[in-house]
């Protein structure tokens, strides 16, 4: 079973379609049964649709966040002592 914290560092993963099945099936079982983690997921979709956005011009067409950038973030926040 995954905690909390294991949806956060799969987070990524899952939602670029890149986590193995066996490891996708706990953490969406994980995400039915834990509104704080659904809050969270919503709030990291709004996040990337905000960058995308952000980074386009009107006629321009968006391309991905760049995984680095993704990973650099997700190296920080992992990195900053929890409170």
């Amino acid at each position: 079973m995954i905690t909390c914290r294991d949806l956060v560092d799969f987070l990524m993963d899952w939602h670029s379609g890149r986590l193995p099945a066996s490891q996708k099936a706990e953490f969406e079982r994980h995400l039915k049964g834990c509104p704080p983690c659904i809050d969270y997921l919503k709030t990291y979709e709004a996040t990337v649709a905000l960058g995308k956005a952000a980074c386009c011009e009107e006629d321009a067409s968006c391309e991905d966040v760049p995984e680095q950038l993704v990973k650099a973030i997700l190296a920080a926040r992992k990195a900053k002592p929890r409170p």
